[in-house]
């Protein structure tokens, strides 16, 4: 009996050290200095966008560009297509310093493997896009701020709504393939995706074969992921290829499982529910605020009216600073259903992998060191900008995690 003790102390010993996130000495020091580099991008990033919207109202050029467009044609909708995507291009030249940054930084720490040149194109691809969609969505909240000086705010969030819905089915189709190549899941590993299928059925989703893909990651990063994507019709299952090479297929399926979560908890309704909320109270302190400041400096900043075209860096610079203000609000909700998938992700596994916790907390480890992530980052960083709870979190969870066992339940599957 004396040996059964030890041995029982000694396994549940063994259960707390491997539910401690740790990291080599000198994995340690990178990634502590490599979240010091992310979060000064993030915070400066945001100054720095700032600052030089402000100067360039400061300086007028709203003024400039709105003349200038006005003597090319006195239609409103044309006046549009030239003064958004002027506007959007200095936006996008504005973040390039910080974006290069931000990739050097990548380069530096082993996360990224993509040369520039590569690199560069991503970055003028992802500009056009915002230019196009951009100079939409400008040209149609201009024409709703003269058609309706009162609640164009309104109208501009009615609007808002489906075109969320229709860019989560879309993207998957029409923009992810523009920037990573996909290919069949299938004819690359046969065998993970039959075990991917019973992942599918243990949550009563249905994602034939024919939508499970590999993403070609490893020509850009070092990492590893697999997702859930789309709506309706449009969803697949993706797994990047760095992932088949570099974890197991028990942890494929543990982090396939926690992405199936997702749509199983209906996080993507609750989701849009959530931004739905967030961005019509935002959008009317949009509506307050733009009325104030053009009232208080239109003079100073020669804007004569909310619809005129010579705000729109004005209105960029407080779309900046309402998305700051809410990333918080935003990231305490993302945290919030990442720990809920984490649950699920373990609990679907269970009895198609030997031992859920211990894949679990493997994976954790595996995603820590891979990515570099601080094992104790400061509180004020994380409450402010992770959109996951920390890895060291999730993977003591994940340890300490057992709804199996007598007097227990698990959370989203009956015992069976």
């Amino acid at each position: 009996m004396l040996i059964s003790f030890f041995q029982t102390q000694a396994g549940a010993l063994h259960s707390v050290v491997s539910s401690v996130y740790t990291l080599p000495p000198d994995k340690l020091d990178r990634a502590i200095h490599l979240n010091h580099a992310r979060a000064a991008l993030y915070f400066g990033g945001v100054a720095w966008t700032c600052l030089v919207l402000w100067l360039l109202m400061r300086l007028r050029v709203g003024r400039l560009i709105a003349d200038w467009t006005i003597s090319i044609s006195n239609k409103a909708w044309i006046q549009g297509l030239v003064v958004a995507p002027s506007w959007l291009v200095l936006l996008s030249l504005i973040g390039l310093p910080v974006a290069a940054i931000s990739h050097a930084v990548s380069v530096h720490y082993g996360l990224s493997v993509q040369h520039w040149l590569s690199w560069l194109g991503d970055w003028t691809l992802a500009s056009l896009l915002l230019i196009l969609f951009g100079t939409v969505a400008l040209s149609s909240l201009y024409a709703l701020m003269r058609c309706s000086p009162r609640h164009w705010w309104l109208w501009f969030w009615l609007i808002t709504l489906p075109v969320e819905i229709f860019g989560i089915f879309a993207v998957p189709i029409f923009i992810d393939p523009l920037f990573d190549h996909f290919s069949s899941l299938e004819a690359r590993d046969p065998a993970l995706v039959a075990r991917l299928e019973e992942v599918a059925a243990r949550g009563g989703i249905n994602i034939p074969p024919s939508r499970m893909f590999v993403m070609d990651a490893s020509a850009k990063f070092t990492g590893i992921n697999a997702y859930v994507t789309g709506f309706g019709s449009s969803k697949r299952v993706v797994v990047w290829d760095n992932t088949l090479k570099l974890a197991s297929s028990d942890e494929i399926l543990f982090i396939y499982g926690h992405e199936q979560g997702h749509y199983v908890l209906r996080h993507i309704v609750k989701g849009l529910l959530f931004v739905a909320l967030l961005i019509f109270v935002f959008y009317w302190i949009a509506y307050r605020l733009l009325r104030w400041l053009v009232f208080r400096n239109g003079d100073v900043w020669r804007i004569r009216s909310v619809d005129d075209w010579a705000s729109v860096g004005l209105v960029l610079l407080l779309m900046t600073v309402l998305n700051f203000a809410g990333d918080p609000l935003g990231n305490i909700f993302s945290r919030t259903i990442e720990h809920e998938a984490d649950v699920y992700g373990q609990e679907v596994i269970h009895g198609l992998v030997a031992n859920p916790q211990q894949v679990a907390t493997e994976d954790f480890q595996r995603l820590g060191e891979i990515w570099l992530d601080d094992p104790s980052p400061n509180p004020f960083i994380e409450w402010w900008t992770y959109s996951h709870p920390p890895t060291a979190d999730r993977m003591r969870f994940a340890a300490q995690y057992d709804p199996w066992v007598n007097g227990r339940d698990p959370r989203y599957f009956r015992k069976q």
